[in-house]
């Protein structure tokens, strides 16, 4: 299934960016709201999730990290599991595990319940980290229209990690209360939208309700 998906969505790929920007899956979440089920393995259209993610970051990567709790759970063909290393669960502890994993200096970051991730968005946010300004920003990260950022479809640096440190071990779990200490550089959304017209790739998967949609669409 991998496989096919992969076929549908390769594209020929600049392999100085495969190199120099890794991946990063965030699958450490309890699933609560949808009865404690593991989400990246939950089926949407008759595919897994983690293999429609799959399907997008194999062609654009080369190094792709799932920060899980159960690194046997993810022992899958072309990713390296890594464990949390904090013990709380949160997106910010599983993009610490992550940024601490990856083998280049930064990674475009997403989560495991969203199964409709565009490959053009991804390219875009990519293209966005390297473009224009040196050194490169922190975070390319996208903005919505309703005014906020998307923190788990966007590109984090190593350079993140010592402000994402002193956040969790402070107790602090909200991923963009780091922010205000790094170089930001926002995506707006019309430039989104050009990637993705219905910002398809911000749609996660964490209730039966949206289970449902996800379904149907």
């Amino acid at each position: 299934m991998i496989f096919a998906l992969f076929c549908e969505t390769s594209q020929t790929v600049n392999k100085q960016t495969k190199n120099t920007v890794s991946a990063i899956i965030l699958a450490g979440g309890m699933g609560s709201r949808l009865g404690y089920v593991n989400k990246a393995f939950m089926s949407v259209a008759g595919t897994r999730i983690i293999d429609r993610l799959l399907a997008v970051c194999i062609p654009l990567f080369d190094d792709i990290v799932i920060a899980c709790r159960d690194t046997e759970t993810f022992a899958l063909p072309g990713v390296r599991a890594v464990s949390d290393r904090f013990e709380i669960r949160s997106s910010l502890t599983g993009l610490h595990a992550g940024l601490n994993a990856i083998r280049s200096d930064r990674a475009f970051v997403t989560a495991c319940d969203a199964p409709f991730l565009q490959p053009e968005m991804v390219k875009l946010l990519v293209q966005e980290a390297g473009a224009g300004r040196e050194p490169a920003p922190d975070i390319v990260i996208p903005l919505k229209e309703d005014g906020h950022y998307e923190p788990l479809c966007a590109i984090y640096s190593k350079r993140c990690l010592p402000h994402i440190e002193a956040q969790l071990r402070s107790g602090n779990l909200k991923i963009t209360d780091f922010f205000r200490h790094v170089d930001l550089r926002p995506v707006p959304a019309q430039n989104l939208r050009k990637a993705d017209p219905e910002l398809q790739s911000f749609m996660g998967v964490n209730t039966p309700e949206e289970l449902e949609r996800a379904r149907k669409k």
